[in-house]
């Protein structure tokens, strides 16, 4: 594994921190298919993005975790800012670095993500057509999940104060204050909604998965970016790549991994779910993550 910097083509003057993983055996003088993973809204690299990157690693693919523009390592202020037309770009910066790399064959570079990082890699794909297959793991539509709730029940426009909040911080940052932040998990257990998110509050905020760059907020001015957006717009005309989507069972944001599949334009398109899983035990819970990470080895194996 090895830890690396480039630019971020997006103009906005940043840089990328990532994690390469790569196959056992590695030959600089070879050529490999290369999958970029995407981290969760709130989450790093280290995290379970570089869980799946490994897992790819250990079946032959150049596998990069990247830390999202705003965030981690990676360069770029306000800090922890969730852009998602950013993040969505940030993908297809890695991209970029990676045609640049001989020993990567850009022919064959995928593209899959987790929770939020699933929304954003098919975003990219919509727009990119560099990514030949996409792949997702407990996908989130953070536009939709954040006016429609986590399971996907709320009226849209109960989602206006949202909107209004967003706008007060950055007139407050103006100003030169400091803005709100939000928490993207409870702060505590007793915090969480129901069971399922208190596994996001044990999975960002305790030893489970707890690392010192993912503080587990956003400055409130992302509502603004966050509450109207759709990463699958125009997904019915674009998304023609083969796509992999892994959900499970019992997880209450399997609405959005239903909505991508019946969305996407793809004649090439599969749904896999995870008997029992949740969303958060698609995180780092096994044997769930293995029989996840099964799947999309085979499906990038194939397509790649």
């Amino acid at each position: 594994m090895q830890t690396v910097q480039f630019e971020n083509r997006n103009g906005l003057g940043t840089t990328l921190n990532a994690l390469v993983h790569f196959p056992e055996n590695f030959d600089a003088n070879k050529r490999y298919p290369a999958v970029v993973v995407t981290h969760p809204g709130g989450g790093v690299k280290e995290q379970t993005a570089s869980l799946y990157a490994s897992k790819l690693a250990q079946h032959g693919f150049i596998a990069i975790a990247h830390d999202a523009t705003y965030q981690g390592d990676s360069s770029g202020a306000p800090r922890h800012l969730e852009n998602p037309f950013v993040r969505s770009e940030d993908i297809s910066a890695v991209v970029d670095y990676l045609t640049t790399l001989p020993f990567v064959d850009a022919q064959r570079i995928g593209a899959m993500g987790v929770c939020a990082g699933g929304g954003y890699s098919v975003n990219a794909a919509i727009c990119d057509r560099r990514i030949k297959a996409v792949g997702t793991v407990s996908a989130v539509n953070i536009g939709a999940m954040f006016n429609r709730g986590w399971d996907g029940t709320l009226d849209p426009a109960a989602a206006l104060p949202l909107l209004q909040m967003g706008s007060d911080a950055r007139s407050v940052e103006a100003a030169g204050g400091e803005g709100p932040s939000i928490p993207f998990a409870p702060a505590t257990r007793e915090q969480a909604p129901n069971a399922e998110l208190a596994e996001a509050w044990e999975y960002y905020r305790t030893p489970r998965c707890q690392h010192p760059n993912s503080p587990g907020y956003f400055p409130a001015r992302s509502f603004n970016l966050l509450v109207t957006y759709d990463a699958y717009h125009m997904a019915d005309v674009f998304l023609t790549q083969p796509l992999q989507i892994v959900v499970g069972s019992e997880a209450g944001s399997k609405w959005m991994s239903d909505d991508l599949h019946a969305r996407a334009a793809s004649k090439d398109k599969h749904l896999h779910v995870i008997a029992g899983a949740n969303h958060m035990q698609l995180y780092d819970v096994q044997p769930h993550v293995d029989e996840a990470s099964a799947v999309l080895v085979a499906f990038f194996r194939e397509k790649l």
